[in-house]
């Protein structure tokens, strides 16, 4: 009888050693709301789905609870983000609560960029493939459709050799992100020289849906400068009058990418 009661209460154990862990996580996070980290979750693997993101790139929020704290997943390909994931971070991009759980080497772009404007809620650090080109030529990256409205009022070169030398074109430390963050002034989007882009919002879903137009709208470019002709693109005003619009209908377009991950989300 022993024998037979002996695996069922090993398993039992087992079970009951894992929920301290997660009663820890949970309690760490404890008064954020729920929509916040989901937003997080749900926006990490959009943009894994669209190729916009693949093994690198992270999206953050501005702690509700915490202004100067922001939330952000432990390092981890974006495809595989879950809820369990989301760590809190200071304002100088220290984990609160670590734990042993690896952080992102590049948490500094949205450490400085949250010191530096209040105004945004969101952060998305891609390397996205259609972007790259635009940091690297000269060829400013402009807005050509209605869904790229937000780049019509120009988009900044941050050039991390420029102020730093020769380095590992990663932003390792504040120094580095802060010099980002001036680069991405007021604007809605920071490119980076050989290495992607920032995208930045007043809400996750915002930043994401920029982050992912931006990636569309180079494409876009890219085809229709390669047709030979001239090319015509919003203008300031088409880009304020559009980008309102995209405000509106911002959840119509999130439910339909939260429907198309969420089956990945309950395995």
């Amino acid at each position: 009888m022993l024998s037979r009661i002996a695996p069922v209460l090993l398993g039992l154990a087992m079970c009951l050693a894992t929920i301290p862990a997660r009663a820890q996580t949970q309690s760490a996070l404890a008064g954020v709301p729920a929509e916040v980290i989901e937003d997080i979750v749900i926006g990490s693997r959009v943009l894994a789905d669209f190729g916009v993101v693949d093994g690198f790139g992270h999206v953050s929020a501005r702690d509700p609870r915490n202004p100067s704290h922001f939330l952000m997943s432990r390092s981890l390909a974006p495809a595989l983000v879950t809820a369990d994931d989301i760590m809190e971070f200071d304002q100088d991009g220290n984990a609160v609560d670590a734990r042993g759980r690896s952080i992102f080497l590049e948490r500094f772009i949205h450490a400085e960029i949250y010191k530096a404007r209040a105004d945004v809620m969101a952060v998305v650090h891609t390397h996205s493939p259609g972007v790259i080109p635009f940091s690297v030529s000269r060829t400013p990256l402009r807005a050509i459709f209605h869904n790229g409205a937000f780049l019509a009022g120009g988009v900044p070169v941050w050039d991390i050799g420029q102020a730093f030398g020769t380095t590992d074109m990663l932003v390792r430390n504040n120094e580095i992100g802060r010099s980002l963050a001036q680069a991405l002034g007021d604007r809605p989007v920071v490119l980076m020289r050989g290495h992607g882009d920032v995208a930045v919002g007043p809400t996750v879903k915002m930043a994401v849906f920029r982050a992912y137009y931006t990636d569309v709208d180079a494409r876009l470019q890219a085809q229709a400068i390669g047709l030979g002709t001239e090319v015509t693109y919003l203008t300031a005003e088409e880009g304020a009058k559009a980008d309102t619009i995209n405000f509106v209908v911002l959840d119509r377009i999130w439910n339909l990418w939260k429907q198309r991950v969420q089956p990945g989300l309950a395995k």
